[in-house]
């Protein structure tokens, strides 16, 4: 899993959850009139992801999850708020999606991008950053939650 980026994991579980919600029974659903609030959470989570992904390119660090090491440990700015901006912005988006066509069934696509950055991605990266910063990253790890 960890072998497919993050954010195609984010679209691929909004393309099967509209997928679903068109099948017979769960097409019958009421279509909800949450588009404006779903455009409003896609731009909060593309600038979240953005914001997050400048200040890795300002550290000079790696983007890419299964990277084999990083060069630095990014703890200020959002990174200071959350340990994972980018994950809370994946999950985000894929909330905003859901919003974004109003399908119920979509809802569920958040629900699986949490889980597969919380329990397949996160961790690795951890241990990751761990092996390579040891009390500096467990210093940082009491100070500024997972998520939020």
């Amino acid at each position: 899993m960890r072998f497919v980026p993050p954010p195609l994991w984010s679209l691929i579980f909004l393309a099967a959850t509209y997928g679903l919600s068109l099948l017979p029974g769960l097409d019958t659903l009421p279509v909800l009139p949450t588009r404006p609030v779903g455009l409003i959470v896609i731009i909060g989570a593309l600038l979240i992801l953005f914001g997050a992904m400048l200040q890795f390119r300002l550290a000079n660090t790696q983007m890419l999850p299964n990277s084999p090491t990083n060069n630095a440990l990014v703890s200020g700015g959002i990174f200071g708020i959350t340990r994972n901006p980018m994950y809370l912005a994946m999950t985000l988006f894929a909330v905003g999606g859901a919003l974004w066509f109003g399908r119920p069934v979509m809802l569920l696509a958040p629900v699986l991008m949490f889980a597969v950055a919380n329990w397949v991605f996160i961790p690795f990266e951890e241990a990751k950053m761990r092996r390579r910063f040891g009390e500096q990253f467990d210093t940082y790890c009491k100070r500024v939650r997972r998520w939020i």
